[in-house]
């Protein structure tokens, strides 16, 4: 068959990009013929943008101040733009043709006898990406087969007020596969019961499949450490891995920088192969991040995810509540268990969710 996938595949986020590249790989394995639509909205588009200025700075001096201001540290980024730049013209397969919005995806429609929506946040109905028509395949003919993938809402209930635009949208898909229980249970609500519930696509390639990306004898750093991935600068990360860190006389490497700026021995600024480099070599791995959980367990390493606010913990629980995990989710080095993870018990329920997911795919790709 020839596929086309609409992702968020070019934000410069390791998950993203790698969950990009799975389903695509994973497609081609069985034969298809994929490739992953350039689609890049304006709201999608501003990384790594100097220009792009604060409305609240947006005044003639002041503007001149805050670009200086922004110079130095946009200087120091680009290493890493050029990672992520990489990574995608090595290893994705994108259309020739970029969209910037779903009415020019309707206007030249990008040719395929499937379509797919996934995977990742793309439902999220808190960013824009969740209100967008293009992520829910609006775009496609209706003769044309159109599914979900792994889409994930992140959260446990839509955002006020696009209830029936979710409806509306998702009822048109011939195939439901969303990413959470939650969100399964979100679409029930709105009589939507046709749903299946599918990994990640980074759990459809085999720990050897991802092992391929890394030099597994040459560690990017070398001595023994904790891994910190955090996005909302947590002081429950800074404290768990000061903690591990003193007790089990471990180096902490950060990936970018945290608020705490003294809690890392080294931050390191990567691109998706140097992340997974630094994953599979780690000790321990903290984050409050979805993707460095998965390549944890891909990778069958002790980790610890740190709660983040309410509305984006349902993915997180519904992960590690399904491998029997959640005692792996804390806010306090008072939760710490010194207990390690079981990866013979996990790995075989993540292998009945994967065939599970791998079952879903051969409904539509079968036709």
């Amino acid at each position: 068959m020839k596929i086309k996938t609409i992702t968020c595949h070019d934000v410069y986020n390791y998950g993203a990009s790698l969950q990009a590249y799975a389903l695509m790989s994973y497609l081609k394995q069985l034969g298809h013929d994929v490739e992953i639509i350039d689609y890049k909205p304006d709201y999608l588009n501003n990384h790594y943008k100097l220009k792009v200025v604060n409305p609240v700075y947006d005044k003639p001096i002041i503007k001149q101040l805050y670009l200086l201001a922004k110079l130095i540290p946009h200087l120091r980024s680009l290493k890493r733009k050029k990672l992520f730049d990489t990574f995608k013209h090595n290893y994705l397969k994108i259309t020739s043709i970029c969209y910037a919005n779903n009415e020019e995806l309707k206007k030249n429609l990008p040719d395929a006898d499937l379509y797919i929506a996934g995977s990742d946040q793309i439902w999220n109905t808190l960013f824009n990406n969740g209100r967008d028509p293009a992520f829910y395949l609006d775009f496609a003919p209706k003769d044309k087969l159109k599914v979900s993938y792994a889409a994930s809402m992140a959260t446990s209930k839509i955002a006020p007020g696009f209830e029936n635009f979710v409806y509306s949208m998702v009822k048109r898909l011939d195939y439901i596969g969303v990413r959470e229980r939650s969100a399964a249970e979100i679409l029930n609500k709105l009589d939507i019961t046709n749903v299946h519930v599918v990994c990640d696509p980074v759990f459809l390639l085999t720990m050897q499949q991802w092992k391929s990306f890394i030099n597994v004898n040459k560690p990017i750093y070398t001595k023994p450490y904790i891994l910190v991935y955090d996005f909302d600068h947590s002081k429950s990360i800074y404290d768990i891995s000061c903690f591990l860190a003193h007790s089990e006389n471990l180096k902490v490497i950060a990936i970018g920088l945290t608020k705490f700026g003294k809690l890392a021995d080294q931050s390191i600024k990567t691109g998706p192969i140097e992340f997974l480099n630094l994953i599979y070599h780690a000790r321990y791995v903290i984050s409050n991040s979805f993707h460095a959980t998965a390549f944890a367990l891909l990778f069958h390493k002790e980790f610890y995810v740190v709660r983040r606010e309410e509305s984006l913990n349902e993915r997180m629980v519904n992960l590690l509540e399904d491998l029997d995990l959640r005692t792996r989710l804390v806010s306090s080095v008072s939760e710490l268990t010194k207990k390690n993870i079981d990866y013979t018990h996990v790995q075989e329920l993540l292998n009945n969710t994967i065939q599970r997911s791998k079952d879903y795919i051969t409904l539509f790709t079968t036709r």
